[in-house]
């Protein structure tokens, strides 16, 4: 074999094993990014983790209520962002003050985008009490971003409805009156539509992982 022929066969070593070494790595880049991709689990997963999705998001219509600030809380304030809504009251002497407290530490860890574009608001079950001034003082002190909504009676009853929240009030009490209301906190998409709703007892592991594959599989 003369210099020429075997200075060839090296350049075709070496460019065997340069390509092998880019193979190996493009394979081993994209099983790393594979891996950092964060798992989206399946809607059964989700269910049995307490996040039951609606099959298709619903259109629950218009709504004409009033946020704690004294301004109009009309459907649009959901557009843009994934909203939890919780259906409560001020006068609740637990399940609501442990809820609100409980989604304050949630979005608290949330990061980036998931931070950025969620918001979470508390719908009053108790307008006759709960005034714009009366939200005012109570959900701000849970977190400042959150919003408190009030309103005519038949326009809450309606929107609580639509959600598959119903509340009533305990009859036979005094003007301390409770009112029964669900605990579940509804989860509403960017579009504005009711996409499901996460069944209490509350987890923050859990409720945090199912939220997270909620949003990349309604991305997706």
């Amino acid at each position: 074999m003369n210099d020429q022929a075997s200075a060839s066969q090296s350049r075709g070593i070496k460019w065997t094993v340069a390509a092998l070494l880019v193979f190996i790595v493009v394979v081993v880049a994209g099983f790393v990014h594979r891996i950092q991709q964060p798992r989206v689990m399946t809607v059964a997963e989700m269910k049995v983790n307490g996040l039951y999705l609606l099959e298709t998001p619903r259109n629950f219509g218009e709504i004409q209520l009033i946020d704690h600030h004294g301004k109009p809380f009309l459907r649009e304030r959901f557009e843009g962002h994934w909203t939890f809504v919780f259906f409560g009251f001020t006068h609740c002497p637990d399940i609501c003050p442990t809820t609100m407290a409980f989604l304050n530490e949630f979005v608290a860890q949330l990061e980036g985008t998931e931070a950025e574009d969620t918001q979470v608001v508390l719908v009053s079950v108790d307008p006759a009490r709960d005034t714009v001034e009366q939200l005012a003082a109570y959900v701000p002190y849970f977190n400042p971003d959150f919003m408190g909504v009030t309103g005519e009676f038949l326009d809450l009853h309606r929107f609580a409805t639509a959600l598959n929240t119903p509340f009533r009030k305990v009859p036979g009490q005094d003007e301390n009156y409770v009112v029964d209301h669900s605990a579940n906190v509804v989860l509403i998409n960017p579009r504005g539509d009711y996409h499901g709703f996460f069944k209490a007892p509350l987890d923050q592991a859990k409720m945090k992982v199912t939220y997270r594959s909620a949003r990349l599989l309604w991305e997706r």
